[in-house]
């Protein structure tokens, strides 16, 4: 078993280090360590990375869910292996590449294929079995494991900064265990690339009922030729034509990748450290397309829209893992906002200046993008940018001269100034929040939390 990596902006793996630190900046909050996020948990020992205590215990799981129901991984018999970044003189770099252009490189995915059906060949207990990867998922979102010292405090890497450098280690993994089994160090995951106009159906590899990489609890309303809805809200189609699904979605890329996300907070998400309740607030890209493309995918006839559209069996599908297709594509996006968003010169901010959690060449892999790998991304061309109101200032600017009393006559702009309470409010409101939460809205909210929480409980919870 190896550990993730130590990734703190000034720490480094030491000897003595505990091995199971999880990725989180021990920058002091005075010292800009938030990449311009303000925390509301402002206390010392707040300043320190997640550590778990590894005693995995399954919580409840969502109302209706379907087995198995143990998440937590078989025990080991062995200490973890402190992780050593591989080395660029003996390990190939690897090309990950799209899905849907993989025609001319049809081995790709199916070796993909043939990784997944000798993971799940392999026996339920193997930690390297399909089960066991999945259970991963699972058990780290869910509650099941705790922050060491704090039985009162699950470790949740979703809706917060972990949410990337988490699953960037998880696909990593997922990646090196397919690539053994298949006797191929240069194996690389397909990535499923529905920002862009040509990727956003499902790939034909993964609609193959004969395939290892189909999943039967899937909408069947969203096979190929379906487009994806990046927007999508559970229960409610939009019955677009093609060429409107395409511009709705670019017209969203643009929102959260670019006008959104100003700076690394708002795309990242908020910061989380040891002490912190979970959940503190999902980044733009997190927030959407990453969970309205889980809950379009998963079996909209479930209660709990499984497979990909609840947290504990997100990970059973095979278009989920590696993020493979749809995570290794959140993946390749964090990327694509490094460079092209935050670059030098854009005047957003400072990035993240991590190398351990940030630099993709030092995990050996890259993305191709397809034939066309050098043109702008389809998101960034004018033409997708939503239309702006005649007249409106998006940016402020400026104070009002007085007060503006509603109703109004919008026959002419009208702005108004709408301030933020001090601090915004958090928690859940205890049981008289989970009854005003209807069953409807719990069943739309694929990162709804019933799994580590009980009804009348606050952990992260919003009541909306």
């Amino acid at each position: 078993m190896h550990a993730l990596p130590v990734t703190n902006h000034r720490r480094r793996h030491r000897p003595g280090d505990d091995p199971y630190l999880l990725s989180c900046s021990d920058a002091p909050l005075s010292q800009g360590g938030d990449g311009g996020a303000a925390s509301s948990n402002k206390t010392a020992r707040a300043r320190w990375p997640i550590v778990t205590d590894q005693r995995c215990a399954t919580r409840e799981l969502p109302p209706l869910a379907l087995p198995p129901f143990h998440c937590c991984p078989p025990p080991s018999p062995s200490e973890p292996i402190p992780f050593a970044f591989p080395d660029p003189a003996t390990t190939p770099l690897r090309t990950r590449r799209p899905a849907h252009a993989a025609a001319g490189d049809a081995d790709h995915v199916a070796k993909y294929a043939r990784a997944v059906a000798l993971k799940k060949a392999l026996p339920p207990l193997d930690p390297r079995s399909f089960h066991q990867q999945a259970n991963i998922h699972c058990a780290y979102c869910t509650g099941a494991h705790r922050q060491a010292g704090r039985s009162d405090l699950g470790v949740e890497v979703h809706f917060s900064w972990l949410f990337f450098p988490f699953h960037r280690a998880y696909l990593y993994f997922f990646e090196r265990i397919a690539a053994k089994l298949l006797g191929d160090p240069g194996f690389a995951l397909p990535f499923w690339a529905w920002d862009v106009p040509e990727g956003m159906r499902i790939p034909d590899a993964f609609a193959d009922e004969a395939s290892p990489l189909y999943d039967a609890m899937r909408e069947p309303a969203h096979a190929p030729p379906k487009l994806g809805d990046l927007d999508f809200s559970w229960g409610e189609e939009k019955n677009l034509t093609d060429d409107q699904q395409v511009l709705l979605n670019l017209r969203l890329m643009y929102k959260q990748m670019v006008s959104g996300a100003r700076l690394p907070a708002l795309f990242l998400g908020q910061p989380y450290r040891a002490g912190d309740e979970a959940m503190p607030g999902p980044g733009k890209l997190e927030w959407a397309p990453h969970n309205t493309m889980h809950v379009w995918t998963g079996d909209q006839s479930l209660f709990n829209v499984e497979d990909m559209g609840v947290y504990y069996s997100a990970g059973r599908d095979p278009i989920f893992y590696a993020r493979n297709a749809h995570h290794a594509n959140i993946d390749r996006l964090w990327e694509a906002w490094r460079r092209d968003i935050v670059g030098a010169g854009s005047g957003r901010g400072p990035d993240l200046d991590d190398p351990d959690m940030l630099d993709g060449d030092r995990l050996r892999y890259t993305y191709n993008a397809g034939a066309d790998d050098d043109r702008p991304q389809p998101w960034l061309d004018p033409a997708a940018r939503p239309p702006a109101t005649p007249g409106v200032n998006p940016e402020g600017g400026r104070r009002l001269g007085s007060v503006v009393s509603f109703h109004v006559s919008l026959d002419a702009p009208v702005t108004a100034e709408v301030r933020r309470p001090p601090r915004a409010r958090r928690g859940g409101g205890g049981a008289a929040c989970w009854r005003r939460v209807s069953r409807r809205r719990r069943r739309r909210c694929w990162w709804w939390r019933a799994s580590s929480q009980t009804p009348g409980s606050s952990s992260g919870s919003t009541c909306t």
